[in-house]
């Protein structure tokens, strides 16, 4: 079986191709092809030559396409949701199903740590998104929005770009007090550990999440009220 996994939820823009027997468990997971960059402003532009790319990496066709996994966030919405949109339609197109994973879920499984930990990426407005996990495959509680300063860390170690963002108030649990980057890492999630675990979960008979986005906040922009009254001017 042959997935497709991507994310556009944080500033990277990645892809991968994943492959698991049809006949095998979860330790016969693997990537096959895999394309990561990192560039805030063009995830519409660059997602779908990734795909392109990975697909043919892997010397697969769409049509060998069984499944496709995309991140759901949480993460800023205009780039979230051109992954999204573009995996709804790929699925629709291509008659497959269509799984959703939570960002921060797949940057804890590319950790490959083995004890408790956190991870976080950037939530703008001087704010994170955080989860708690007891090892990279195991998240522990929902995922949240704070500020760094008001996030409990209980001394654990936490990684991701948020944590690197915001070295004072989340490295106190492993990273170097000089705030070494390495110490945060994986900064951004990668569409292999997100499509590997995609593939893991379903070979173990877990339900995937559907691939609506994960917000925790409300958008910015609103709905206008009335038009506002405006008193004739007299002279």
């Amino acid at each position: 079986m042959l997935l497709l996994a991507f994310d556009t939820a944080t500033p990277a823009v990645t892809a991968a191709v994943c492959h698991a027997p049809g006949d095998g468990g979860p330790d016969t997971v693997r990537t096959v092809a895999a394309s990561s960059s990192v560039d805030a402003r063009r995830h519409g532009e660059l997602l779908a030559p990734a795909i392109r790319d990975v697909v043919a990496e892997a010397g697969a066709r769409l049509g060998d396409i069984a499944r496709i996994a995309v991140g759901v966030g949480p993460g800023p919405y205009t780039g979230l949701r051109v992954g999204l949109a573009t995996a709804l339609s790929l699925a629709d197109a291509l008659g497959v199903p269509c799984h959703g994973i939570p960002t921060l879920d797949a940057i804890a499984y590319a950790s490959g740590r083995t004890g408790p930990f956190i991870a976080a990426s950037d939530a703008r407005r001087k704010e994170v998104f955080w989860a708690r996990y007891a090892d990279a495959s195991t998240r522990t509680g929902e995922i949240a929005v704070d500020r760094p300063a008001e996030v409990d860390t209980g001394g654990l170690p936490v990684i991701g770009h948020g944590a690197a963002m915001y070295p004072d108030a989340l490295g106190g649990g492993g990273a170097d007090a000089a705030g070494d980057p390495s110490a945060f890492e994986p900064l951004h999630p990668s569409a292999s550990a997100l499509g590997e675990l995609a593939l893991r979960r379903l070979l173990a008979g877990e339900e995937l999440d559907a691939p609506r986005p994960l917000y925790l906040r409300r958008p910015d922009a609103v709905e206008p009220s009335g038009p506002k009254r405006v008193g004739q001017w007299k002279a």
